[in-house]
């Protein structure tokens, strides 16, 4: 029907791991994301990668067309270049042929691997990403003797501990482990218990926050402390295979702290769980598979499967790739969705080795820094353009079926390996459905075929898990031949950005103006310091200072942040790109430049000189503290079980009169929002999905520097404590939608008013932008157009809007509206059939995004609404509310669980 959107699922991958979606489009364009409850990966939340998804499809700096040695050319003379190499190649079986891809998961994409591998055995294959899981891996492969795929079930853990992990965000299946884990971390009343969280890390993340306990310790230190560990559970009869305990080892000032989390962890045996980061080397890795496997978690809070139709990421062998590339073993290259011009280990050389490539094909989404330097450069198709499938990391399939035709006539890594692997040129859709017509042996393939795409996964084609039988021999030596690291006086981690990633998105102007969710820096990466270090070397925020290692460098600002460990330089990738878009080029600082294939964790030997010259950053959030007021209101378990209504006792709310009528609600619908602060993490999904919702444009460094960013849903974020071991709090702030809103009390034309359903609603046509309304706001939540921000939005990018939003002009107002339009669609859909609108069935944008189910929302006057119970809980509480402004909106206190055995910090 005209006017009204259509659903459909598809899988977005990232890495081995898929992400099944549910995409919203109006008249064939695809404008929202949301998680699809079915697929084991997403279980209906998403992150910040996958809400700005959308954004990258309509990017006008795509790859536009086929180039051919700098100029254009098209698919079908690349085609036909492609049959002569074709026919060259099947008589020599396939000799100075390579493919370098990046890893995948994919049934039609192992399958035609197959083929290749059949038709070419002498050809080469490697597999490349900067950011994987490659030492997990290789650490479960020394420990179980084969590479399987690690699942856990944070849910069930009582006790966690994060050993350089933070797998709340940055590690692989981080939205099922937030469910999880946030299901273990919800308590509705006094009587309920949670999990607790111990944190060992180099610098502050998501998950160290969330953390009742954290360590500081360089990531260089990780291993010998996961020793360390080890003998601590052994002195609590935990009897770690191949461990021997007799070892001699050195007392270390965080005894104490490993000592209580090891007994603890004892205690907790089949119900707690230990995780290593993917940055640690693999040695770590199998010693907390020795470690799970102690404390009886294998089979309970952690499942192992086997690695079926997929291949992983390998340094060696893009390292053995590029050295025959420097001797002229390599004739054609042809590189599947990588750029290892921008990111492959800068010792490795690969551009030079690139140039002794006589043919070389690269198939990319923008025309960057290594199609820029090949023969062929090939247009790759968004994933929402494209025919392909995917496999979850437990096994379920699903497909990925197109919403729209190409925009700018691309081709899939699926089509382009066809065509390398039988010289014909075939659709994706064709490839894909043969494949499965082998997958689909049911009464009916067809309509399974058709059920599959409608569900978005393959139901009951999860695999098995199995108990690996451990290498106690193996195990053994990683114990005494680990060593430890050359101590220094720095060292420098390489860490994924939050925003960016590893550089995909650098282009995303919605990522790129997402406040970084500790620091709150954007559009840039910067040389994060602790304080104690920046004054060691005599820098403060914004100081630009040269990073050298082994012989490379490069220039990058300073900036201090809490909880950092001394001695440590941690940098972003994914920044510094040159000639690939308006929104990236000459962005932050291109950390590759540093990193080699002997230290992409980390470097122990970095050296740091003062260039005496400064750079300025935007950071969305200038202060770290909330001066005093409750904003944010915590207790710890044993505090809550003890004073229940501790959250209500923090502020003396006066009992004051209104000064007129106050609305009434005696039937019908009274809309509010309940957000657990208890679950939320920080995670920016909600603040994208509230852009996409609700066509929330970006305003470029410049203003948002000035404090002129429009986002409708800001995520503050505090410290509490010392500089060096502080706690780290976030609270989601939108429009608290006031009972007594101080806006509608100054604004002099009424632009700004109460409907009837309680909502403050905006009048935009009426809005003279006197900005009165927002110096009234006690949250500031309120959002000036000081610009016409979208006016110069290219027509693509407008493709993006959502239709039912109105697109907002200079010198307008602008905030949540707790997104009426779905309230209105919630509203219309439940009158056609008669009834009022049930609860759960009008969800904001925000709430759908959560992967953390933390907020809340539907009708108040509903006394069975899951919003009603929330605001009945006693850790229920207002912000503000001692102003008598009454909000709409919220909150249930934080709360941590301490190990009574170690302090708090």
């Amino acid at each position: 029907m005209l006017g009204v959107p259509e659903y459909y699922a598809t899988t977005m991958t990232m890495g081995l791991g898929s992400y099944g979606v549910l995409v919203e489009s109006h008249e064939g364009r695809p404008t929202k994301i949301e998680g699809n409850k079915l697929h084991p990966s997403s279980r209906g939340g998403t992150d910040v990668f996958l809400q700005a998804s959308i954004l990258g499809l309509y990017d006008p700096d795509r790859s536009k067309r086929v180039m051919h040695q700098g100029k254009s050319s098209t698919w079908d003379e690349f085609v036909s270049a492609w049959r002569e190499l074709f026919e060259k190649y099947s008589k020599n079986d396939g000799e100075a042929l390579a493919i370098l891809s990046e890893p995948f998961h994919s049934p039609t994409m192992f399958l035609l691997k197959k083929e290749i591998e059949k038709n070419f055995p002498k050809s080469r294959w490697a597999i490349w990403e900067p950011v994987g899981d490659e030492n997990i891996y290789q650490g479960i492969k020394t420990a179980a003797g084969n590479e399987y795929q690690p699942v856990y079930d944070f849910g069930k853990a009582k006790v966690i501990l994060a050993l350089d992990s933070d797998f709340l965000f940055r590690e692989s299946e981080n939205i099922s482990n937030l469910k999880g884990f946030s299901n273990g971390r919800r308590v509705q009343s006094e009587r309920d218990e949670m999990n607790r969280l111990y944190a060992v890390e180099s610098t502050m993340t998501i998950t160290g926050g969330m953390a009742d306990h954290r360590l500081r310790l360089r990531s260089s230190e990780i291993c010998s402390s996961t020793i360390d560990l080890c003998h601590f559970l052994s002195k609590a009869g935990v009897v770690i295979k191949g461990f021997d305990v007799s070892d001699d080892r050195i007392i270390t000032p965080e005894d104490n702290w490993l000592r209580y989390t090891a007994e603890d962890l004892a205690k907790n045996r089949g119900n707690c769980l230990v995780v290593a980061g993917r940055h640690q080397p693999p040695e770590v890795h199998a010693i907390t598979y020795a470690i799970n496997e102690a404390l009886d978690n294998i089979g309970r809070t952690i499942s192992y499967y086997e690695i079926e139709d997929a291949v992983l990421p390998s340094l060696e062998g893009l390292t053995s790739l590029t050295q025959a590339m420097h001797q002229g073993e390599v004739e054609t290259l042809v590189m599947l969705g990588c750029n290892p011009v921008y990111n492959s280990p800068v010792d490795l050389d690969f551009t030079n080795a690139l140039k002794r490539v006589s043919h070389s094909i690269q198939l990319g989404f923008y025309n960057d820094e290594t199609g820029k330097e090949t023969e062929w450069h090939l247009p790759q198709t968004h994933y929402l353009e494209s025919w392909g499938d995917a496999r979850a990391v437990e096994g379920t399939r699903s497909v990925n079926q197109p919403l729209i035709e190409p925009l700018f006539g691309g081709h899939s890594s699926i089509e382009l390996l066809g065509l390398i692997a039988t010289g014909s040129d075939v659709v994706g859709h064709d490839l894909v459905r043969e494949v499965w017509k082998t997958l689909l042996k049911g009464v009916s393939p067809n309509l399974d075929w058709r059920k599959t795409l409608h569900d978005g996964v393959l139901a009951g084609s999860e695999s098995k898990s199995i108990l690996p039988k451990m290498n106690i021999k193996k195990i053994q030596q990683v114990f005494t031949s680990v060593e430890k690291y050359e101590e220094s006086d720095l060292e420098v981690v390489f860490l994924e950005d939050e925003s960016v990633y590893d550089g995909k998105y650098s282009n995303n102007g919605w990522l790129q103006e997402l406040p970084d969710p500790v620091t709150k820096l954007m559009w840039d990466n910067a040389a994060l310091l602790s304080k104690k270090t920046a004054n060691d070397l005599g820098v403060k925020n914004n100081d630009l200072v040269r990073l050298s290692v082994a012989g490379n460098e490069i220039e990058a600002p300073v900036w201090i942040v809490p909880g950092q460990v001394d001695g440590t330089i941690v940098v972003s990738l994914g920044y510094g790109r040159e000639g690939i878009g308006r929104i990236c080029d000459d962005v932050g600082f291109n950390a590759y430049k540093l990193r080699r294939s002997s230290g992409l964790a980390f470097e122990t030997q970095v050296e740091v000189t003062l260039t005496g010259r400064t750079y300025a950053l935007a950071s969305s959030q200038d202060h770290s503290s909330m001066e005093g007021r409750p904003l944010i209101r915590e207790a710890t378990l044993d505090e809550y079980k003890k004073h229940p209504e501790f959250a209500n006792e923090m502020v003396d709310v006066p009992d004051l009169q209104s000064l007129w009528d106050e609305h009434l609600y005696d039937k019908g619908y009274q809309w509010g929002m309940s957000i657990d602060l208890n679950t939320c993490i920080g995670c920016n999904a909600c603040a994208i999905a509230c852009q996409s919702e609700n066509n929330v444009p970006i305003v470029g460094k410049e203003q948002a520097s000035r404090g002129r960013e429009m986002h409708w849903l800001r995520l503050d974020r505090y410290f509490n404590g010392s500089v060096e071991e502080p706690e780290m709090v976030t609270q989601p702030v939108a429009c608290q939608h006031c009972e007594m809103a101080p806006c509608e009390q100054v604004c002099p034309v009424a632009a700004t008013v109460h409907d009837k359903e309680g909502l403050n609603v905006m009048v935009y046509n009426r809005c003279v932008g006197t900005r009165y309304c927002s110096n009234n706001c006690p949250f500031k939540v309120r959002r000036f157009n000081f610009f016409n921000y979208t006016k110069d939005y290219p027509e693509i990018v407008q493709m993006a809007q959502n239709p039912d939003v109105t697109v907002r002009s200079r010198g307008v107002m602008e905030k949540c509206t707790y997104c009426t339009q779905r309230i209105n669609r919630a509203k219309y859909s439940a009158k056609r059939e008669g009834r009022e609108v049930k609860d759960g069935e009008m969800v904001t944008a925000c709430q759908q995004a959560c992967p953390a189910d933390a907020i809340v929302f539907g009708n108040i006057n509903d006394p069975d609404s899951q919003v009603s119970k929330m605001k009945k809980q006693n850790r229920t509480y207002k912000m503000l509310e001692e102003l008598n402004i009454r909000p709409r909106t919220s909150y249930q206190a934080k709360l941590r669980n301490p190990n009574p055995k170690l302090k708090k910090v």
